[in-house]
């Protein structure tokens, strides 16, 4: 597929996160149309408006939105964030219950006004919904998923960097998974440049020891609940993430990123959203990559399957 002419990105949620992709969006360029939609009318009405104002200085990007899901028609992306966010000491499962509630709500909608959109998940749990959406929606796995972790994966290559004295687009790994806290990091495969991570030096020292690794593995998987406790919500970096996956499907890019899709079969996991490197362009989230792993990484990767099933079993969505 050609690159989408006259592309039309909405976003479903006019709160923190909702509002930073639309900012984000806007000012990268990524689609030509941004259209926010919330059900608050004030609330939404104020973010297109504040949007708005800032137009002249973004590129040829303009934003629309209000609480008429008219707004929606005809977007060739369709990005969900609404939905009740995570609080100090909540868990992103803590809010499955919830949320599926909302997606039953606003995704039949949704599809009826762009029934030929490509559908993201960044509500959590990002996995647990993407299944949910899946089953609601009846749409063709490719044009259902989640942001997954290509969040996680950001902060991961930000503290490697940071740890390594390089810049950030010189890191190659991933964390793959559950968005949440059974989420790991591929290891084996990690490189800065061409060179394995665990052979990088400074000064003739070797920098990531097993110790430091776990370290920053936790660092990681604690980021969004220190954000939380310090300000309420994450929003600026899921905002920049969310359209960076857009961008690659309105450019067909056929880039890889680890966002969670529902696995058929991927070493034996079956039925269940994780992310895994994955190809994204136009038409959706394209093959899995098969990635090696080592024997722990495998007990890690079922070890969040069965974190991520477990969830869905409880809200009546197991196979």
């Amino acid at each position: 597929m050609a690159v989408i002419e006259n592309s039309k990105l909405a976003i479903i949620g006019a709160g923190s996160v909702g509002a930073s992709l639309a900012y984000a969006a806007l000012i990268r360029s990524s689609a030509r149309t941004i259209a926010l939609y919330d059900v608050d009318t004030r609330k939404v009405d104020a973010e297109v408006l504040d949007l708005a104002h800032g137009t002249q200085f973004t590129g040829h990007s303009r934003i629309i939105g209000g609480d008429d899901v008219s707004v929606l028609a005809g977007a060739h992306v369709v990005v969900i964030t609404a939905g009740a966010k995570q609080r100090p000491g909540q868990t992103r499962l803590d809010l499955a219950a919830s949320n599926v509630a909302l997606l039953e709500r606003i995704l039949p909608a949704a599809i009826e006004q762009a029934p030929d959109a490509v559908f993201i998940l960044v509500t959590n749990p990002c996995d647990v919904l993407t299944v949910v959406a899946r089953r609601i929606s009846g749409l063709p796995a490719e044009r259902v998923f989640a942001s997954g972790t290509v969040l996680d994966t950001s902060r991961l290559r930000w503290l490697l960097a940071e740890a390594a004295g390089v810049a950030t687009s010189s890191v190659h790994a991933y964390i793959v998974g559950e968005h949440g806290d059974s989420e790991f990091p591929l290891w084996s495969t990690a490189r800065i440049g061409a060179t394995p991570l665990t052979e990088w030096r400074v000064e003739d020292r070797i920098v990531f020891s097993p110790g430091r690794l776990d370290e920053i593995t936790d660092q990681v998987k604690n980021a969004a609940y220190r954000v939380i406790e310090g300000k309420g919500a994450t929003n600026y970096a899921i905002g920049l993430s969310a359209a960076r996956i857009v961008e690659a499907i309105l450019r067909d890019e056929n880039t890889i990123l680890p966002v969670s899709s529902v696995l058929d079969g991927f070493h034996g996991i079956d039925g269940v959203a994780l992310s895994i490197p994955s190809i994204v362009g136009a038409g959706g989230v394209g093959p899995v990559l098969d990635v090696a792993t080592t024997p722990e990484e495998e007990r890690l990767l079922h070890s969040s399957a069965e974190a991520i099933s477990a969830s869905d079993r409880s809200l009546g969505f197991s196979r």
